[in-house]
């Protein structure tokens, strides 16, 4: 409970200034979300029209770039180097060639090609910042590369000059097999009158992108079919596109209408994924602009595209690509800016709304302080707050009233939930209500269903009638008011009372004298009619747990009569037992021994103490009869002597019927005679030991088992099939043996296979192994259920029970934990499996069924043993024993004491407080209540 208090807990200050900071925290990232989204759109725009200003600018500089060398050109084509037909007369033309080199930065080459395939070309060897040929001699300027055909000479001649134009050296170049005619520039050229500007190309030598500016010689040179060319490289345009870039790694690059680059800022030969999304047009394209956002290389960029006028039949057009995170950088840079200023904002905010709270929670403060008495269940403690908060002290006069709402609530639960009594359940109810509505009389009536009447069950302060006769249970509740107020006078107010089943059980009734009856509230009525309610279902729980209660202890009583009517010994004995153990009980709470002196039992454990003492032996519902009552040894059904009985009589008139014969034929009298009465002696004296031994004893003799086992080897004639007349069970046990033929001889006494009845599916889970067994049993378990044979029976040493009769005698208390075990017993009965089940177990752990140890039980399982060991020893309704005198009871327990069968705390308890002798008083024949020497039976300190 007050882990969830506390997690519940939440000032109101810091929420006061929450809830300012977290507004303004809203707005703010609402404002710095529109200025993000602003300015990004800013930055968008700024980069799309930064490309359309770049593409104008770079069409500038292909216009600068082709306009001076087109205007050489022109002066070119009406040269006299168009007419030479020599290379000596070309080479006095190099220094035309040579200045129009020199004035112009971006032109790399100057070139005539002739008719007949000669070429003539002066070149820089340095173009755009780069040696071209690192293999010219040093201080070379210009290269001239010479085709001449026709000659002896190699064609292909290079010749290096340096900057004044004088020639360094010369070079044969077998290789250099340059035809001009078959060039795009010579034969654009040679189809038109003007001046042809070729695409971008890499130039045949130095591998440089450029383009070709070519015009046809003019007629008046001499000329015909000779065209001039210029080369102008674009390498520098990269150079500037980087100079052009808004960021850092921003990408810009000229591409033809195949997508090949001309000039890239990263001087990249390749479009690159940037470039290459920029010019698919990948992605969100960005609203109110042709700019593209898109990932590409693991980055996302922002990409843009725009056609180039320059050149316009080769289809050229730049593409931008900006990374975003650098587009972006200043607008993440502002908006950083922006957050710091609103979270300094936000904290004075928070300082600012702190204060405010305090000032607002304060008077709440000191009302929750009140409000915790209550959460500790001190509902008698007043709330007021005396501050000039109008919701606070709202808030305190609705608390004031809830705890005495509750405190009201909680007086009548506690009287409901405590009552035990039913008379004393009512009184409480009765004075309870009559509390809780501010009156000072009243009374409850219960109705009785059988006489059709409401009997006045308790009243306080106030004068009704002992009954009320006519009351209906079908009645409804208008009804019987009505009849009620035929017999009350004055002003009560009436609640009936009624079950779960909406069943009559009573009316309760309050005078109502304090104040105006009149202006008796609906609502209070309401709270009446409920409260009444409950008690209704109160006392229809007290009166269902007493009723229980009842049920169960007629069970009881309908066990033990069951018993009882069974054997009418253990009958007397379950009886017997329960007032012993109770009496014990008594005395060991109120001893002062060491061992007893922290003993006590509530009443719910004395309950389940006296239910398990009257059920400890109802197990033996299940042990036959004649077992159980079996007071000879020859005992089942019946008593089996008068079997061998009449086997006696069969050999006794044997002898009469050989004596007989032998004087029939001749023998002599007196002789004949003589033996008969030595037999006959002989089989009565046999007969009388045989008949003794089956009246069971302490102890029986060795010599007088073999005397038995001997005299049962004499044999006698059967003439009648053993075959006929039987019970199932009979014929099942004979069936694995053929019939012998008539007449067989047979032994007087005999342990046959037929006296042997094995267990088969009926094992009793017993055995430790047994998986069945989950309550701890440790029992020997005979091999067979039961044995019927007259020798084995007759040759029991001590008592009547054979082994697998004890075993089933034991076996009842077994089967009295696994019947209690089964039954739905409340939690408070839990332990009277237990309880009951432990009277025959050992302090030594030698007893059963579990072989549980002095430290496995407790006192009340020792005082139940004690208990049961004394009533057995003393009874007298036992049909194979005689009941001991109390001197003989408890030498016999003061042994077993010793050998760690007993508890001797609970033995020395039982003679010091005289229980002994009071239960000897009460259910002891005269005889058996002799002079006790206590002294005797006491162990000295």
């Amino acid at each position: 409970m007050h882990g969830k208090r506390q997690s519940a807990q939440i000032s109101l200050a810091l929420l006061i200034a929450s809830a300012i900071t977290l507004g303004m925290l809203v707005l703010t990232i609402v404002l710095i979300g529109q200025s993000f989204r602003g300015m990004e759109t800013a930055k968008v725009s700024a980069a799309g029209s930064t490309a359309r200003q770049l593409a104008i600018s770079v069409d500038d500089r292909i216009q600068a770039i082709t306009a001076p060398p087109s205007t050489a050109l022109a002066v070119l084509s009406h040269d006299s180097l168009a007419g030479a037909q020599t290379l000596a007369q070309r080479l006095d033309r190099l220094p035309v060639l040579a200045d129009i080199l020199t004035s112009s930065d971006i032109v790399s080459a100057v070139y005539a090609g002739y008719q007949n395939g000669d070429f003539v070309l002066l070149r820089k060897v340095r173009s755009s910042g780069t040696l071209q040929f690192p293999d010219a001699p040093n201080e070379t300027r210009f290269l001239l590369q010479t085709i001449t055909r026709g000659g002896e000479e190699t064609p292909g001649q290079w010749r290096f000059f340096n900057a004044d134009m004088q020639l360094i050296e010369q070079r044969p170049v077998p290789e250099y097999n340059y035809d001009p005619r078959t060039r795009p520039w010579f034969n654009a050229a040679r189809a038109s009158d003007s001046t042809e500007l070729s695409a971008p190309y890499a130039f045949f030598t130095t591998q440089e992108t450029g383009i070709t500016l070519s015009r046809r010689a003019s007629e008046e040179t001499g000329g015909a079919g000779t065209i001039f060319g210029i080369d102008v490289t674009v390498t520098d345009l990269s150079t500037q596109l980087a100079e052009l870039r808004q960021t850092p790694n921003t990408r810009i690059a000229i591409v033809n209408q195949d997508r090949e680059v001309l000039a890239d800022s990263g001087n990249a030969k390749e479009p690159g994924p940037a470039i290459s999304g920029a010019l698919d047009r990948l992605g969100d394209h960005m609203e109110g602009s042709s700019v593209t956002r898109f990932s590409a290389g693991g980055k996302d960029w922002y990409g843009m595209t725009e056609p180039l006028g320059a050149l316009q039949q080769e289809g050229l057009s730049i593409a931008v690509a900006i990374p975003s995170d650098e587009l972006l950088a200043d607008v993440w840079a502002a908006l950083a800016r922006q957050t710091v200023i609103a979270g300094l904002i936000a904290l004075l905010l928070l300082v600012i709304g702190w204060f405010l709270g305090r000032r607002v929670g304060r008077p709440l403060e000191h009302l929750t302080d009140q409000v915790s008495r209550l959460s500790r269940f001190r509902f008698d403690t007043p709330v007021r707050s005396d501050y000039n908060i109008r919701e606070a002290r709202q808030l305190s006069v609705a608390l004031d009233d809830m705890a005495k709402t509750i405190r009201s609530f909680q007086s009548i639960a506690t009287v409901l939930n405590r009552g035990q009594n039913l008379n004393h359940l009512l009184r409480d109810i009765l004075e309870q209500i009559i509390h809780i509505v501010g009156q000072e009389r009243g009374g409850i009536y219960l109705f009785t269903r059988q006489k059709n009447q409401l009997s006045l069950a308790v009243k306080q302060n106030l004068q009704l009638p002992d009954t009320i006769s006519n009351v209906q249970a079908d009645s409804d509740d208008n009804e019987i008011i009505r009849l009620l107020r035929r017999n009350i006078s004055g002003h009560p107010v009436f609640a009936v009372l009624r079950n779960r089943r909406k069943q009559l059980i009573g009316v309760l009734a309050i005078e109502m004298e304090v104040g105006d009856h009149t202006q008796l509230s609906d609502d209070l009525i309401v709270f009446v009619d409920e409260i009444a309610g409950s008690a209704a279902v109160a006392i229809e729980t007290r009166e269902l747990i007493e009723s229980q209660q009842a049920l169960l202890e007629g069970i009881i009583r309908l066990v033990a009569n069951a018993i009882d009517a069974k054997s009418p010994y253990t009958g007397g004995h379950c009886e017997r037992v329960p007032k012993l153990a109770q009496m014990l009980v008594d005395e060991a709470m109120a001893s002062n021994d060491r061992a007893f002196y922290s003993f006590t039992m509530t009443g719910e454990q004395l309950q389940e103490f006296h239910l398990a003492a009257w059920l400890h032996d109802c197990g033996k519902i299940t042990s036959p009869e004649y077992v159980v009552d079996k007071a000879v040894k020859l005992e089942t059904i019946h008593n089996r002597i008068h079997e061998i009985r009449t086997r006696f009589e069969v050999l006794h008139r044997d002898a009469e019927i050989r004596y007989l014969n032998r004087v029939l034929s001749g023998d002599e009298e007196a002789a004949a005679d003589q033996e008969r009465q030595a037999t006959l002696a002989r089989l009565q004296e046999e007969f009388r030991l045989i008949a003794t031994a089956n009246q069971g004893g302490e102890f029986m003799a060795e010599e007088d088992i073999e005397k038995i086992r001997s005299i049962g080897e004499q044999t006698w004639m059967r003439h009648f099939s053993d075959r006929l007349g039987l019970s199932p069970d009979e014929k099942n046990a004979l069936q694995p043996s053929p019939e012998a033929p008539l007449p067989v001889t047979e032994q007087l006494l005999a342990d046959k296979p037929e006296h042997l009845r094995p267990w088969g599916e009926h094992i009793p889970p017993v055995r430790k192994d047994d998986p069945r067994n989950r309550w701890g049993f440790d029992m020997e378990l005979p091999e067979y259920a039961y044995n019927r044979g007259e020798l084995h029976n007759l040759t029991v040493a001590k008592g009547t029970l054979t082994d697998e009769e004890r075993f089933k005698i034991n076996e009842h208390i077994v089967q009295t934990i696994c019947m209690l075990d089964a039954l739905p017993l409340p939690d408070r009965l839990a332990n009277v499996p237990k309880l009951a089940g432990t009277h025959h177990e050992r302090m030594d752990g030698h007893g059963y069924p579990c072989g549980l140890t002095a430290a496995d039980m407790g006192i009340p399982e020792r005082i139940m043993a004690v208990a049961d060991v004394f009533e057995a020893l003393t009874a007298v309704d036992r049909p194979y024993k005689e009941g001991k005198t109390l001197t003989e009871s408890l030498t016999i327990m003061a042994r077993m004491v010793e050998d760690g069968h007993i508890d001797r705390a609970v033995f020395e308890l039982f003679i010091r407080s005289g229980t002994y002798e009071r239960y000897a008083n009460q259910h002891l024949q005269p005889g058996q209540i002799d002079e006790v020497d206590e002294s005797l039976f006491m162990k000295p300190d």
